[in-house]
């Protein structure tokens, strides 16, 4: 099994899957004030780096990087539910940091939802941690805020 990272496209059909299962997930666990996904025509702007995470070839994850003057943040990370256990998301991750230092921003920062443990790990495994609300968004009890810093 070989896992890769690649600059992609969320209109690539198996990213905008993807994605749709993910916006679907969100909409089942949260109000719709508490979904802060960003549509696939949203993910597609020159402030947006969105990767794709492959196995053999095949997209089965993918995340994006949204840049915010100085800090970026982690949008749209999903890894198809099949394809959990195998590190796609730590392999994302590391991409995303990468992305993010090679660019010389100070921060990352995400918002995510509260119950979603396997993903509050996966941040948390890479360093980053609980903080407040950033840019637009606000206190919301839906709502959990993460950083890490870069320098």
């Amino acid at each position: 099994m070989t896992i890769t990272v690649i600059e992609g496209n969320p209109r690539n059909p198996r990213s905008t899957a993807l994605l749709q299962a993910s916006h679907a997930l969100m909409q089942s666990l949260y109000d719709p004030t508490s979904c802060h996904f960003l549509s696939i025509d949203a993910l597609c702007v020159p402030t947006i780096t969105f990767f794709e995470a492959q196995v053999d070839g095949m997209t089965l994850g993918c995340a994006a990087l949204s840049l915010k003057g100085d800090y970026a943040e982690v949008k749209s990370m999903f890894v198809d539910p099949a394809a959990r256990g195998q590190g796609l998301g730590d392999h994302l991750m590391l991409r995303l940091i990468q992305q993010a230092r090679a660019q010389g921003l100070a921060w990352m920062r995400l918002e995510t939802g509260t119950g979603l443990d396997a993903a509050h790990a996966l941040y948390h495994r890479h360093g980053f941690t609980n903080s407040g609300p950033f840019g637009d968004y606000r206190e919301h009890p839906d709502s959990v805020f993460m950083e890490l810093p870069l320098s």
